[in-house]
Protein backbone atom coordinates (compact mmCIF):
# COMPACT_ATOMS: atom_id res chain seq x y z
CA UNK A 1 0.00 0.00 0.00
CA UNK A 2 1.54 3.30 -1.09
CA UNK A 3 1.81 6.22 1.27
CA UNK A 4 -0.44 9.19 0.65
CA UNK A 5 1.62 12.26 -0.21
CA UNK A 6 1.85 14.81 2.58
CA UNK A 7 -0.55 17.69 2.17
CA UNK A 8 0.46 21.22 1.31
CA UNK A 9 0.64 23.69 4.16
CA UNK A 10 -2.03 26.36 3.75
CA UNK A 11 -1.99 29.08 6.41
CA UNK A 12 -2.53 32.76 7.04
CA UNK A 13 0.07 35.22 8.28
CA UNK A 14 -0.87 38.41 10.08
CA UNK A 15 1.43 41.37 10.81
CA UNK A 16 0.36 43.94 13.39
CA UNK A 17 1.50 47.57 13.21
CA UNK A 18 0.70 48.98 16.67
CA UNK A 19 1.38 52.33 18.28
CA UNK A 20 3.09 52.32 21.64
CA UNK A 21 3.08 54.88 24.43
CA UNK A 22 5.11 54.98 27.62
CA UNK A 23 1.88 54.57 29.61
CA UNK A 24 1.42 51.09 28.08
CA UNK A 25 4.37 49.84 30.13
CA UNK A 26 3.98 51.47 33.53
CA UNK A 27 1.89 48.62 34.99
CA UNK A 28 1.30 44.94 34.35
CA UNK A 29 -2.36 45.60 33.59
CA UNK A 30 -1.51 48.29 31.02
CA UNK A 31 1.00 46.02 29.29
CA UNK A 32 -1.40 43.09 29.12
CA UNK A 33 -4.11 45.38 27.72
CA UNK A 34 -1.75 46.75 25.05
CA UNK A 35 -0.67 43.28 23.96
CA UNK A 36 -4.27 42.02 23.96
CA UNK A 37 -5.35 44.98 21.81
CA UNK A 38 -3.01 43.74 19.07
CA UNK A 39 -4.61 40.29 19.05
CA UNK A 40 -8.04 41.92 19.04
CA UNK A 41 -7.01 43.99 16.02
CA UNK A 42 -5.89 40.76 14.34
CA UNK A 43 -8.98 38.72 15.20
CA UNK A 44 -11.17 39.86 12.24
CA UNK A 45 -8.40 38.66 9.91
CA UNK A 46 -8.14 35.13 11.34
CA UNK A 47 -8.85 32.32 8.88
CA UNK A 48 -11.28 29.76 10.33
CA UNK A 49 -10.15 26.94 8.03
CA UNK A 50 -6.35 27.04 8.44
CA UNK A 51 -3.66 27.84 11.01
CA UNK A 52 -2.94 31.49 11.73
CA UNK A 53 0.48 33.00 12.46
CA UNK A 54 0.51 36.42 14.17
CA UNK A 55 3.79 38.35 14.16
CA UNK A 56 4.38 41.20 16.62
CA UNK A 57 7.08 43.87 16.71
CA UNK A 58 10.65 44.20 17.95
CA UNK A 59 11.53 45.13 21.56
CA UNK A 60 7.89 45.27 22.60
CA UNK A 61 9.02 44.27 26.10
CA UNK A 62 11.93 46.72 26.46
CA UNK A 63 9.84 49.57 27.95
CA UNK A 64 8.74 47.27 30.80
CA UNK A 65 11.73 48.76 32.58
CA UNK A 66 9.28 51.63 33.30
CA UNK A 67 6.86 49.32 35.12
CA UNK A 68 5.86 50.60 38.55
CA UNK A 69 7.39 54.04 37.97
CA UNK A 70 4.99 55.97 35.79
CA UNK A 71 6.27 59.21 37.27
CA UNK A 72 9.55 58.94 35.33
CA UNK A 73 7.69 59.39 32.04
CA UNK A 74 7.26 63.05 33.03
CA UNK A 75 11.03 63.51 32.80
CA UNK A 76 10.68 63.74 29.02
CA UNK A 77 13.54 61.59 27.73
CA UNK A 78 14.33 57.90 27.94
CA UNK A 79 17.87 58.67 29.13
CA UNK A 80 16.60 60.79 32.05
CA UNK A 81 13.98 58.19 32.90
CA UNK A 82 16.60 55.42 32.94
CA UNK A 83 18.97 57.49 35.11
CA UNK A 84 16.18 58.23 37.58
CA UNK A 85 15.25 54.55 37.71
CA UNK A 86 18.85 53.53 38.41
CA UNK A 87 18.95 55.95 41.35
CA UNK A 88 15.54 55.12 42.81
CA UNK A 89 16.10 51.37 42.40
CA UNK A 90 19.70 51.47 43.56
CA UNK A 91 19.17 48.95 46.38
CA UNK A 92 18.34 46.35 43.71
CA UNK A 93 20.57 47.66 40.91
CA UNK A 94 23.76 48.09 42.92
CA UNK A 95 24.19 44.41 43.83
CA UNK A 96 23.92 43.52 40.12
CA UNK A 97 26.50 46.18 39.30
CA UNK A 98 28.89 44.84 41.91
CA UNK A 99 28.27 41.14 41.35
CA UNK A 100 28.13 41.05 37.53
CA UNK A 101 30.25 44.09 36.62
CA UNK A 102 27.90 45.42 33.95
CA UNK A 103 26.84 48.95 33.01
CA UNK A 104 24.15 50.75 35.06
CA UNK A 105 21.61 50.46 32.20
CA UNK A 106 22.15 46.71 31.84
CA UNK A 107 22.09 46.28 35.63
CA UNK A 108 18.79 48.18 35.74
CA UNK A 109 17.26 45.75 33.24
CA UNK A 110 18.75 42.63 34.83
CA UNK A 111 17.62 43.67 38.33
CA UNK A 112 13.98 43.55 37.23
CA UNK A 113 14.37 40.87 34.57
CA UNK A 114 12.76 37.98 36.43
CA UNK A 115 9.52 39.88 37.09
CA UNK A 116 9.41 41.40 33.59
CA UNK A 117 10.21 38.09 31.86
CA UNK A 118 7.46 36.41 33.87
CA UNK A 119 4.95 39.10 32.84
CA UNK A 120 6.03 39.11 29.19
CA UNK A 121 6.07 35.35 28.64
CA UNK A 122 2.89 34.63 30.59
CA UNK A 123 1.06 37.36 28.68
CA UNK A 124 2.20 35.99 25.32
CA UNK A 125 1.46 32.38 26.32
CA UNK A 126 -2.06 33.28 27.47
CA UNK A 127 -2.77 35.21 24.26
CA UNK A 128 -1.53 32.38 22.01
CA UNK A 129 -3.80 29.95 23.87
CA UNK A 130 -6.84 32.20 24.03
CA UNK A 131 -6.76 33.19 20.37
CA UNK A 132 -5.52 29.81 19.14
CA UNK A 133 -2.69 31.18 17.01
CA UNK A 134 0.95 30.58 16.33
CA UNK A 135 2.59 33.65 17.81
CA UNK A 136 5.89 35.36 17.14
CA UNK A 137 5.91 37.45 20.30
CA UNK A 138 8.05 40.17 18.74
CA UNK A 139 11.20 40.51 20.81
CA UNK A 140 12.27 41.62 24.26
CA UNK A 141 15.46 41.87 26.32
CA UNK A 142 15.82 38.36 27.72
CA UNK A 143 18.55 36.92 29.96
CA UNK A 144 19.87 33.43 29.36
CA UNK A 145 18.37 30.83 31.74
CA UNK A 146 19.11 27.23 32.60
CA UNK A 147 17.39 24.58 34.67
CA UNK A 148 19.06 23.20 37.75
CA UNK A 149 16.72 20.63 39.24
CA UNK A 150 13.47 22.48 39.85
CA UNK A 151 15.21 25.85 39.92
CA UNK A 152 15.57 28.33 37.09
CA UNK A 153 18.93 30.10 37.15
CA UNK A 154 19.88 33.24 35.23
CA UNK A 155 23.24 33.42 33.50
CA UNK A 156 25.14 36.47 34.79
CA UNK A 157 25.69 39.52 32.56
CA UNK A 158 23.80 38.25 29.50
CA UNK A 159 20.83 40.14 28.04
CA UNK A 160 19.83 39.38 24.44
CA UNK A 161 17.32 40.99 22.10
CA UNK A 162 15.36 37.76 21.78
CA UNK A 163 12.30 36.61 19.86
CA UNK A 164 10.08 33.84 21.25
CA UNK A 165 7.88 31.60 19.07
CA UNK A 166 4.81 29.90 20.57
CA UNK A 167 2.27 27.40 19.24
CA UNK A 168 -1.53 27.67 19.73
CA UNK A 169 -1.27 25.78 23.03
CA UNK A 170 1.14 28.42 24.33
CA UNK A 171 4.05 25.97 24.20
CA UNK A 172 7.52 27.00 23.13
CA UNK A 173 8.59 26.37 19.53
CA UNK A 174 11.95 28.08 19.86
CA UNK A 175 13.82 31.35 20.34
CA UNK A 176 16.17 33.50 18.27
CA UNK A 177 18.62 36.18 19.41
CA UNK A 178 19.49 39.29 17.42
CA UNK A 179 23.04 38.96 16.11
CA UNK A 180 23.75 42.42 14.67
CA UNK A 181 22.90 45.19 17.12
CA UNK A 182 22.33 48.83 16.20
CA UNK A 183 24.30 51.56 18.01
CA UNK A 184 21.24 52.24 20.19
CA UNK A 185 21.33 48.61 21.38
CA UNK A 186 25.05 48.56 22.11
CA UNK A 187 27.01 49.84 25.10
CA UNK A 188 26.13 53.49 24.44
CA UNK A 189 22.43 52.68 24.40
CA UNK A 190 20.41 49.98 26.16
CA UNK A 191 23.52 47.76 26.27
CA UNK A 192 22.34 44.37 25.03
CA UNK A 193 24.40 41.24 24.30
CA UNK A 194 24.90 40.29 20.62
CA UNK A 195 23.54 36.87 19.73
CA UNK A 196 25.66 34.11 18.18
CA UNK A 197 25.15 33.50 14.46
CA UNK A 198 25.75 29.76 14.96
CA UNK A 199 22.78 29.55 17.33
CA UNK A 200 20.21 30.73 14.75
CA UNK A 201 17.99 27.82 13.69
CA UNK A 202 14.92 27.14 11.56
CA UNK A 203 11.76 25.70 13.12
CA UNK A 204 9.43 23.57 10.95
CA UNK A 205 5.76 24.25 11.73
CA UNK A 206 2.35 24.08 9.99
CA UNK A 207 2.83 27.82 9.30
CA UNK A 208 6.16 27.49 7.53
CA UNK A 209 9.77 26.67 8.24
CA UNK A 210 10.30 29.70 10.43
CA UNK A 211 13.52 31.65 10.67
CA UNK A 212 13.76 34.86 12.67
CA UNK A 213 15.97 37.78 11.64
CA UNK A 214 15.22 40.61 14.07
CA UNK A 215 15.33 44.01 12.33
CA UNK A 216 18.95 44.68 11.27
CA UNK A 217 19.67 40.94 11.01
CA UNK A 218 17.38 40.74 7.98
CA UNK A 219 19.75 43.13 6.15
CA UNK A 220 22.81 41.01 6.81
CA UNK A 221 23.95 38.35 4.34
CA UNK A 222 25.45 36.08 7.01
CA UNK A 223 22.12 35.79 8.83
CA UNK A 224 20.07 35.24 5.67
CA UNK A 225 22.55 32.64 4.41
CA UNK A 226 22.53 30.84 7.75
CA UNK A 227 18.72 30.58 7.68
CA UNK A 228 18.57 29.61 4.00
CA UNK A 229 21.15 26.87 4.51
CA UNK A 230 18.76 25.32 7.05
CA UNK A 231 15.76 25.49 4.71
CA UNK A 232 13.93 28.58 5.97
CA UNK A 233 10.80 29.21 3.90
CA UNK A 234 9.16 31.96 6.01
CA UNK A 235 11.32 34.77 7.36
CA UNK A 236 10.04 36.71 10.36
CA UNK A 237 11.44 40.22 10.76
CA UNK A 238 10.05 41.92 13.91
CA UNK A 239 11.03 45.58 13.72
CA UNK A 240 11.26 48.82 15.69
CA UNK A 241 12.82 51.43 13.43
CA UNK A 242 14.00 54.18 15.77
CA UNK A 243 13.84 57.11 13.36
CA UNK A 244 11.35 59.02 11.18
CA UNK A 245 10.48 56.77 8.25
CA UNK A 246 11.26 59.45 5.65
CA UNK A 247 14.58 60.46 7.24
CA UNK A 248 17.99 59.42 5.95
CA UNK A 249 19.51 56.17 7.19
CA UNK A 250 23.13 55.53 8.05
CA UNK A 251 24.13 52.33 9.86
CA UNK A 252 27.20 50.16 10.29
CA UNK A 253 29.30 48.96 8.55
CA UNK A 254 29.36 52.31 6.72
CA UNK A 255 27.37 54.99 8.58
CA UNK A 256 28.59 57.63 6.12
CA UNK A 257 26.62 55.98 3.30
CA UNK A 258 23.21 57.57 3.82
CA UNK A 259 20.01 56.99 1.88
CA UNK A 260 16.28 57.17 2.46
CA UNK A 261 15.12 54.67 5.08
CA UNK A 262 12.57 53.00 2.76
CA UNK A 263 15.28 52.47 0.11
CA UNK A 264 17.40 50.70 2.71
CA UNK A 265 14.46 48.51 3.75
CA UNK A 266 14.30 46.97 0.29
CA UNK A 267 17.53 45.18 1.22
CA UNK A 268 15.86 43.18 4.00
CA UNK A 269 12.73 41.03 3.62
CA UNK A 270 11.88 42.11 0.09
CA UNK A 271 15.34 41.26 -1.20
CA UNK A 272 15.40 37.94 0.69
CA UNK A 273 12.19 36.75 -0.98
CA UNK A 274 12.70 38.11 -4.49
CA UNK A 275 16.40 37.35 -4.94
CA UNK A 276 17.10 34.63 -2.39
CA UNK A 277 16.89 30.84 -2.49
CA UNK A 278 14.76 28.94 0.04
CA UNK A 279 12.99 31.92 1.65
CA UNK A 280 9.65 32.23 -0.12
CA UNK A 281 7.79 34.62 2.18
CA UNK A 282 8.68 37.21 4.80
CA UNK A 283 6.66 39.06 7.43
CA UNK A 284 7.93 42.44 8.65
CA UNK A 285 5.73 44.15 11.29
CA UNK A 286 6.91 47.58 12.44
CA UNK A 287 5.92 49.47 15.58
CA UNK A 288 5.10 53.19 15.36
CA UNK A 289 4.78 55.93 17.95
CA UNK A 290 6.86 58.33 20.00
CA UNK A 291 8.14 56.78 23.21
CA UNK A 292 9.17 59.76 25.34
CA UNK A 293 11.80 61.43 23.12
CA UNK A 294 12.26 58.41 20.82
CA UNK A 295 10.65 58.21 17.37
CA UNK A 296 9.53 54.94 15.75
CA UNK A 297 7.99 54.72 12.32
CA UNK A 298 7.79 52.48 9.27
CA UNK A 299 5.60 50.53 6.87
CA UNK A 300 4.80 46.94 7.78
CA UNK A 301 4.85 44.45 4.91
CA UNK A 302 4.29 40.84 3.90
CA UNK A 303 6.41 39.96 0.88
CA UNK A 304 6.82 37.00 -1.44
CA UNK A 305 7.75 35.90 -4.95
CA UNK A 306 7.07 38.43 -7.70
CA UNK A 307 4.78 36.00 -9.53
CA UNK A 308 2.49 35.79 -6.47
CA UNK A 309 2.42 39.58 -5.99
CA UNK A 310 2.59 41.09 -9.48
CA UNK A 311 0.89 44.37 -8.49
CA UNK A 312 3.44 47.18 -8.65
CA UNK A 313 3.78 48.95 -5.30
CA UNK A 314 6.44 49.74 -2.74
CA UNK A 315 7.43 51.85 0.24
CA UNK A 316 7.21 55.63 -0.02
CA UNK A 317 10.26 57.26 -1.62
CA UNK A 318 10.88 54.11 -3.71
CA UNK A 319 9.79 53.00 -7.16
CA UNK A 320 6.82 50.57 -7.45
CA UNK A 321 7.79 46.91 -7.91
CA UNK A 322 6.27 43.41 -7.59
CA UNK A 323 6.71 41.27 -4.49
CA UNK A 324 4.50 43.00 -1.92
CA UNK A 325 1.66 40.66 -0.93
CA UNK A 326 0.45 43.23 1.61
CA UNK A 327 1.83 46.67 2.48
CA UNK A 328 0.76 49.18 5.12
CA UNK A 329 0.31 52.61 3.52
CA UNK A 330 2.34 55.37 5.11
CA UNK A 331 0.63 58.38 6.64
CA UNK A 332 0.40 60.14 3.27
CA UNK A 333 1.57 59.96 -0.31
CA UNK A 334 3.17 62.89 -2.10
CA UNK A 335 6.35 64.50 -3.29
CA UNK A 336 9.58 63.52 -1.53
CA UNK A 337 10.20 66.88 0.17
CA UNK A 338 6.64 66.95 1.50
CA UNK A 339 7.03 63.43 2.90
CA UNK A 340 10.36 64.25 4.52
CA UNK A 341 8.85 67.33 6.16
CA UNK A 342 5.88 65.28 7.36
CA UNK A 343 8.23 62.71 8.91
CA UNK A 344 9.83 65.49 10.94
CA UNK A 345 6.40 66.77 12.02
CA UNK A 346 5.34 63.34 13.28
CA UNK A 347 8.57 62.85 15.24
CA UNK A 348 8.94 63.09 19.00
CA UNK A 349 9.17 66.63 20.43
CA UNK A 350 8.44 68.28 17.08
CA UNK A 351 5.75 70.47 18.65
CA UNK A 352 3.74 70.20 15.43
CA UNK A 353 -0.03 69.50 15.54
CA UNK A 354 0.66 66.24 13.68
CA UNK A 355 3.21 65.01 16.21
CA UNK A 356 2.72 61.31 17.01
CA UNK A 357 -0.18 60.86 14.55
CA UNK A 358 1.01 57.68 12.87
CA UNK A 359 -0.89 55.01 10.97
CA UNK A 360 -1.65 51.70 12.67
CA UNK A 361 -3.32 48.57 11.37
CA UNK A 362 -3.10 44.90 10.41
CA UNK A 363 -1.91 43.09 7.29
CA UNK A 364 -2.87 39.53 6.31
CA UNK A 365 -2.00 37.13 3.51
CA UNK A 366 -2.82 33.49 2.73
CA UNK A 367 0.30 31.47 1.96
CA UNK A 368 0.93 27.97 0.62
CA UNK A 369 4.03 25.82 1.03
CA UNK A 370 4.88 22.20 0.27
CA UNK A 371 5.38 19.78 3.17
CA UNK A 372 8.39 20.54 5.32
CA UNK A 373 11.66 18.68 4.92
CA UNK A 374 13.34 20.58 7.74
CA UNK A 375 14.23 18.55 10.83
CA UNK A 376 13.13 19.82 14.23
CA UNK A 377 16.25 21.29 15.88
CA UNK A 378 17.18 20.10 19.36
CA UNK A 379 16.34 22.49 22.15
CA UNK A 380 19.06 24.51 23.81
CA UNK A 381 19.38 24.54 27.59
CA UNK A 382 17.88 28.04 27.56
CA UNK A 383 14.87 26.83 25.56
CA UNK A 384 14.37 23.91 27.94
CA UNK A 385 14.29 26.41 30.79
CA UNK A 386 11.76 28.69 29.04
CA UNK A 387 9.60 25.72 28.05
CA UNK A 388 9.47 24.59 31.69
CA UNK A 389 8.59 28.12 32.78
CA UNK A 390 5.78 28.44 30.21
CA UNK A 391 4.41 25.04 31.20
CA UNK A 392 4.37 26.02 34.87
CA UNK A 393 6.85 23.31 35.89
CA UNK A 394 9.21 25.88 37.40
CA UNK A 395 8.91 29.48 38.50
CA UNK A 396 11.25 32.42 38.33
CA UNK A 397 12.51 33.37 41.77
CA UNK A 398 10.79 36.21 43.57
CA UNK A 399 12.97 39.13 44.67
CA UNK A 400 14.86 38.29 47.86
CA UNK A 401 15.38 40.81 50.61
CA UNK A 402 19.07 40.00 51.03
CA UNK A 403 20.38 41.70 47.89
CA UNK A 404 18.42 44.98 48.30
CA UNK A 405 19.63 45.15 51.92
CA UNK A 406 23.18 44.57 50.70
CA UNK A 407 22.71 47.40 48.22
CA UNK A 408 21.52 49.78 50.94
CA UNK A 409 24.39 48.76 53.21
CA UNK A 410 26.94 49.27 50.43
CA UNK A 411 25.49 52.67 49.58
CA UNK A 412 25.61 53.80 53.22
CA UNK A 413 29.17 52.53 53.55
CA UNK A 414 30.22 54.46 50.43
CA UNK A 415 28.56 57.66 51.67
CA UNK A 416 30.23 57.34 55.05
CA UNK A 417 33.68 56.90 53.48
CA UNK A 418 33.06 59.91 51.26
CA UNK A 419 32.37 62.09 54.32
CA UNK A 420 35.67 61.17 55.98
Amino acid sequence: MSKRPAAERNFRVIAVQPQWRAADFTSAAAFRAWMRSQLELSKPYFAPDRPNLVVLTELNGLPLVLRGAGWVTRLGTFERAASALVLTRLPRVLPVLLRERVSPIRALQLAASDENVRLYLNTCRDLAREYGVYLCCGSTPLPRYRLEGRRLLREPRTLHNESVLLDPQGELIGVADKVHLTPDEEAGGVDLTPGALAELRVFPTPVGDLGVAISLDAFRADVISRLEDQGCTVLLQPDANGAPWTALEGLPPDPTQVRDQPVAWLESSWQATTRGHSIRYAVNPMVVGNLLDLTFDGQSAIVGPAEEAPEQRSYVLTEPRPGFLALMPWVEEGEPEHLRALGRQLAARSGHPRENRYRTGVLAADLTLPPSRVPVPPRSAHEEALAALLAGRVALPRPRLFWPLLGVATLLWALRRRKR
